[in-house]
């Protein structure tokens, strides 16, 4: 079985008994898929943008057990360190799983995106978050305008608010 599978099945059973939380990593795997395959993101960088996509949100659990929310400030401090834990375990080298833990440690951050895949998690995070949200028209115009950068992602957030 491939790495990646590994991720994808460790993270359903580790978020056991949440379906809201699985259904959330596979929609934003899937719309970060296709804009990194459409983007022409290179086979790592696709590898290492799929795989945070799974753990992305791993730090929830956590922070809802220590502090009773889970707010983005908080999954970016918690998330990291359990990502990596996992990975290791999975046998992703250091490289990888490095990039994937910078990612779990800033995908609320949305200043200063550094690097195509950092983009791309957002975006994909933010198609999810605007329907599970049911975010207003005005909403989702002011993220459009203040995020979203690739033509893909654009496309498709046009697409499905159209």
């Amino acid at each position: 079985m491939a790495l990646l599978d590994q991720v994808y099945l460790e993270m359903i059973q580790y978020n056991s008994g949440d379906a809201r939380r699985i259904q959330h990593f596979v929609k934003v795997h899937s719309f970060a898929r296709i804009i990194g395959i459409t983007e022409g993101l290179e086979a790592e960088a696709l590898e290492i943008l799929e795989v945070a996509t799974y753990v992305h949100d791993i730090g929830i659990k956590n922070a809802e057990a220590e502090y009773g929310r889970s707010d983005g400030q908080i999954q970016e401090q918690l998330g990291p360190d359990e990502a990596k834990k996992m990975l290791k375990c999975i046998g992703y080298d250091d490289q990888i799983i490095d990039r994937v833990a910078y990612l779990v440690g800033h995908h609320h951050t949305y200043t200063a995106i550094e690097g195509m895949d950092y983009q791309i998690l957002v975006e994909a995070d933010f198609l999810v978050n605007l329907f599970e949200d049911q975010a207003s028209q005005a909403a989702i115009a002011s993220v459009r305008k203040k995020v979203f950068k690739t033509q893909t992602g654009l496309k498709i957030l046009d697409w499905m608010y159209a």
